[in-house]
């Protein structure tokens, strides 16, 4: 029986072995997409408590921890520091199976030096310790140690960048930390908000917005001023894909609509929408960014505790009907308009992965070598089953040597051990493959392969030179 967790942890083949601890093992990282906080990262925050640092804004944990029967003071609630850790630890032998169990052993283990399972027994002692050794790390140092190169936060167009900036100008980080372009504010037109939010971006651009073209101009402004701050990419974060006539006529109408406060028609909705998601793409396609969609998400579904706690705190889920089927015409859209950038595509329906591996191929080319990607598993994916698929599906319809690899879609600066986690997939997928005679073990190549994905590709397309 092998020991739980150990250093060939889901390595089930000696191709799997050694091909993780020599080619995947010892590489760094770079996360290109995540929700950590610049002005963390600049002040070099330290955490109190273990808690603080692993359940503060991790929805993830949230989750099970609810599932469990944990009251809502355990978990985002006044309950004590000691009391929410104890929480968590009790939900934790029940995980058995989740991705979770995974992680928050590795965070231990690598941060830690905790290799004991976390359980209602042992809670306490492990709180103790980790505490302890929590003296000695901050924001920075989980960054250095997890031997991270280069993070993109995620932005807001109204924001300054002002803490980029000072971290740019900081020569005592050896960490790149670069703002990702976050318009969703802007474009989802149909969510409460919109026309305050509109409001504030007059404010920063100086100008009024009176119509969809304006909005497309502050956009394209805002672009310019983060591409002077370092940005190299774009996140677009759609409920669903959409596509609709790019029609000025109904864009308009549906942006008078929600000036006054209105929900405008679906359909003019979304033509708004595309109108300017295409004049976005053109801009990022002219600065040579990556511009990622996300998409498929179904959010906000428990009313009630949205009101009381807000968005991103553990109320969302997979939506089944997504809009897949609109990734071609918007994707034949930015190619009609000479604005198709590279591209990561993500939804977070697991069945969407064919369509989208088959579809981003029609739009391939120009000399790019993967120019569109099928984004890694993410969200609700992010499991050893969800990467194995979505590594498999790519590999079956598309190019997996050119993949981007993983990223932590995280707040947590305890979760690069996610990229480790990838890599021991990756290594376990691939040696099967080649012990069972469907790739040649030839260690150069599989090495070059490995390493690639794991980092050298996403260090060449998103253009890092890190």
């Amino acid at each position: 029986m092998k020991q739980f967790m150990d250093s060939d942890f889901l390595l089930s083949t000696e191709t799997a072995k050694w091909l993780y601890h020599e080619a995947a093992e010892p590489l760094p990282i770079i996360d290109y997409h995540c929700h950590i906080d610049p002005r963390e990262i600049y002040e070099d925050r330290k955490f109190d408590t273990i808690t603080q640092v692993w359940l503060g804004g991790d929805h993830y944990k949230w989750r099970v921890m609810r599932a469990n029967g944990t009251p809502e003071e355990l978990v985002t609630g006044s309950g004590s520091d000691r009391g929410k850790f104890r929480a968590f630890a009790a939900a934790m032998p029940n995980l058995i199976g989740n991705p979770l169990y995974h992680w928050s052993h590795l965070e231990l283990q690598r941060y830690f030096g905790i290799t004991k399972p976390l359980s209602p027994a042992t809670a306490d002692e492990i709180y103790d310790e980790a505490n302890e050794r929590l003296k000695n790390w901050s924001a920075r140092k989980f960054m250095i140690e997890s031997h991270v190169k280069a993070v993109c936060t995620t932005d807001d167009p109204i924001d300054d960048l002002s803490w980029h900036k000072r971290i740019a100008e900081d020569q005592t980080m050896p960490v790149k930390v670069l703002p990702a372009f976050r318009p969703d504010k802007a474009i989802n037109i149909e969510k409460p908000g919109f026309d305050g939010y509109i409001r504030k971006l007059e404010q920063v651009v100086r100008y009024p917005i009176e119509s969809a073209e304006d909005v497309v101009r502050a956009l394209k402004d805002r672009i310019e001023y983060f591409a002077s701050c370092g940005c190299l990419c774009a996140d677009h974060g759609m409920d669903y894909c959409m596509y609709a006539q790019p029609d000025p006529v109904a864009a308009n109408r549906a942006f008078r609509a929600a000036m006054i406060g209105e929900k405008p028609e679906k359909a003019d909705a979304d033509a708004y929408k595309t109108l300017v998601t295409v004049a976005c793409a053109k801009a990022y396609t002219d600065l040579d960014w990556v511009m990622q969609i996300h998409f498929g998400c179904l959010r906000d579904n428990n009313k009630p505790q949205f009101r009381a706690l807000g968005p991103d705190t553990g109320f969302d889920a997979v939506n089944s009907q997504s809009g897949v089927e609109n990734l071609s015409p918007l994707l034949n859209a930015f190619a009609e308009n000479n604005g198709l950038p590279k591209m990561v595509l993500y939804s977070l329906s697991p069945a969407d992965n064919t369509a989208i591996v088959t579809i981003m191929q029609c739009f391939q080319g120009g000399g790019v070598a993967g120019k569109l990607q099928l984004g890694s598993a993410w969200w609700f994916n992010d499991s050893r089953l969800g990467m194995r698929r979505q590594l498999e599906e790519l590999a079956a319809n598309g190019i997996l040597g050119r993949f981007v690899g993983m990223l932590t879609d995280s707040r947590s600066f305890l979760s690069y051990t996610r990229h480790e986690y990838f890599r021991r997939v990756l290594c376990e997928l691939t040696g099967e493959w080649v012990e069972s005679g469907q790739y040649p073990n030839d260690e150069a190549a599989l090495c070059q392969l490995v390493s690639n994905i794991c980092y050298h590709n996403t260090n060449t397309f998103f253009k890092f030179n890190v």
